[in-house]
């Protein structure tokens, strides 16, 4: 479903320690919007919802809605400490296109 780089592994469970969520996931969703058409939201989260799935990588879990799911099927998640556009990357073989930022896609 979705894999994860060893930057976006470390950064995420650095992340999760730090706030006191170590046995938590981070959620990626694909919601409408951003100049592309949609765009990704990411949000850490204690457990997974009933319908989710969820997704462990390199000692992280992930947890998608079956939704996203359609979208987000076979992605990499990465980290990027770049100035400019530093943070988790997602690279996408279902997008169609991005923007330039490359926070939002359409397919």
């Amino acid at each position: 479903m979705i894999r994860v780089t060893e930057k976006a592994s470390a950064k995420l469970q650095s992340l999760l320690k730090n706030s006191g969520r170590e046995n938590g996931a981070l959620r990626v969703a694909v919601i409408g919007g951003g100049c592309a058409g949609l765009s990704y939201q990411m949000d850490l989260v204690e457990t997974p919802k009933p319908r989710d799935i969820l997704v462990e990588s390199r000692g992280v879990r992930i947890v998608v809605d079956p939704k996203s799911a359609l979208y987000v099927s076979g992605s990499e998640l990465d980290f990027s400490e770049d100035l400019q556009n530093g943070g988790f990357q997602v690279t996408n073989p279902n997008a169609a296109s991005s923007c330039s930022c490359g926070k939002s896609f359409s397919t």
